[in-house]
């Protein structure tokens, strides 16, 4: 890809979290070179700040999904509130995605399963719990810091709803499968066999719930054509839970290069609402930011060119553009 000097300079003067991502998938610069600014994520910038932020017992805000002082009955919990993003599960998930090595938490994985339960029936921390997008995380942050989390890989390929997606909601006897539900659980299971390897039977139903979202062109109702919620072309940085076409793009990318496949025709659309959405300087803004209580802010506010989202955007659009051409 080649870029306009001025905005590869631009996201190149970011966090290392950012930056060493932009040097290997945007700049092609050598692997000392990315590599070395990978590492500077556990001593500057976010990733030195979220690190100082963990408990001794090593949760964050200590909790496993919420603080520990989360009122589930105040006006924090009020639907418009948002989620707060500043327990563990967060914490672990936003310095997994900034490339933080797992040797600099060793011991955490230890603590976890000796301190952490799920504020849902005080279940043990890295055996999950009913909630796929939670679990999705856990599969994902487990493999990460090598804990066995194999149980979890199991529990989705039984908790795979008929359309061949998942659903939080189907503890509450729901049996449709959810855009949101789907994309965390697929990411959480992809994670877990780039680490592990995986099993037949776990690509299986992560193929059927990738051809869940495919058969929707990522980003529409299989009835109507219509889009399943406003979130579909509101990107925002952090993606936190939401689902988003740019999300689900980026996902497709990784799975694709993992399955060492081409990229699906049915991603078009997706990747033709990312395109649509650049500004005249090459830049994506920032759409929106989801409510709810943050350890501090890693990007810009609404109205405003995101480095993260361009980066993510511009990765996206070379992935496809490449595939294209040949």
């Amino acid at each position: 890809m080649t870029l306009k000097p001025e905005l590869l300079d631009w996201l190149l003067d970011t966090d290392p979290a950012l930056r060493w991502q932009v040097e290997r998938d945007l700049a092609g610069a050598p692997s000392e070179i990315w590599r070395a600014t990978r590492a500077k994520v556990a001593t500057e910038g976010y990733g030195k700040q979220l690190l100082s932020k963990q408990d001794l017992d090593g949760q964050w805000a200590g909790g496993a999904f919420f603080p520990e002082d989360f009122d589930f009955e105040g006006p924090e919990a009020a639907d418009d509130a948002g989620q707060p993003w500043t327990a563990t599960t967060w914490s672990l998930n936003a310095l997994r995605e900034w490339g933080l090595d797992a040797s600099v938490l060793a011991g955490t994985a230890e603590k976890l399963a000796r301190n952490s339960r799920w504020e849902y029936e005080d279940l043990p921390y890295w055996q999950g719990e009913v909630d796929c997008c939670i679990n999705g995380y856990t599969l994902a942050n487990g493999a990460w810091l090598g804990v066995d989390v194999s149980v979890i890989a199991e529990w989705f390929v039984e908790h795979q709803q008929p359309e061949g997606g998942w659903n939080c909601e189907w503890v509450n006897g729901s049996v449709r499968s959810s855009f949101h539900s789907t994309l965390n659980s697929l990411k959480g299971i992809l994670y877990f066999e780039e680490a592990t390897g995986g099993n037949a039977e776990l690509t299986k139903a992560r193929h059927a719930g990738e051809e869940f979202l495919l058969k929707r062109h990522l980003m529409r109702k299989l009835t109507t054509g219509e889009f399943p919620g406003y979130w579909v072309d509101k990107f925002v940085y952090p993606f936190r839970w939401f689902y988003s076409a740019l999300n689900a793009v980026d996902y497709f990318r990784s799975a694709t290069l993992h399955d060492q496949t081409q990229p699906d025709p049915r991603i078009s659309d997706a990747v033709e609402t990312i395109r649509s959405a650049r500004e005249p300087d090459g830049t994506w803004l920032q759409q929106r930011r989801h409510p709810g209580r943050v350890w501090f802010e890693v990007d810009v506010p609404p109205g405003e060119p995101s480095p993260w989202l361009t980066f993510y955007a511009l990765r996206a659009l070379d992935w496809w553009d490449s595939a294209q051409a040949k």
